[in-house]
């Protein structure tokens, strides 16, 4: 069993940056690949960026490669994604998520609400104009 709790999101500004950072329990969090999806409202939840059990693998949705990066702690069970040069479109609620084990994070992004194993509660991301 693995649970997930996200902290970090906030009210920003275009061009700001956020940092959000997610902690893991359970023996099994450095086998499984870890992830970032997003939802706005209305709209269906959607893959952000994702991460291998090792660290050596990441993948990023089209609309934030150059702008956030994941990154994980398997001595903290935490995983990270700093967001950068944030647009209002960035808006939503942001969840972490857990898959494996050794899920490939390219296979993450293909995943549904359905089949990823573990969720966080999320956090909210709001950017203005």
């Amino acid at each position: 069993q693995v649970q997930l709790v996200e902290s970090g999101g906030g009210l920003v500004q275009a061009g700001d940056s956020l940092r959000l950072s997610c902690v893991a329990s359970g023996r099994t969090f450095s086998t499984y690949a870890m992830g970032w999806f997003r939802q706005a409202p209305g709209q269906a939840r959607e893959f952000v960026a994702a991460i291998s059990w090792n660290g050596g693998s990441t993948y990023y949705t089209d609309s934030v490669k150059g702008r956030f990066t994941i990154s994980r702690d398997n001595a903290k069970n935490t995983v990270s994604l700093q967001m950068n040069s944030l647009k209002p479109e960035d808006t939503a609620v942001y969840y972490c998520a857990a898959d494996g084990p050794l899920t490939p994070p390219q296979t993450m992004a293909l995943m549904t609400s359905k089949n990823i194993d573990y969720w966080g509660q999320g956090t909210q991301v709001t950017v203005s104009s």
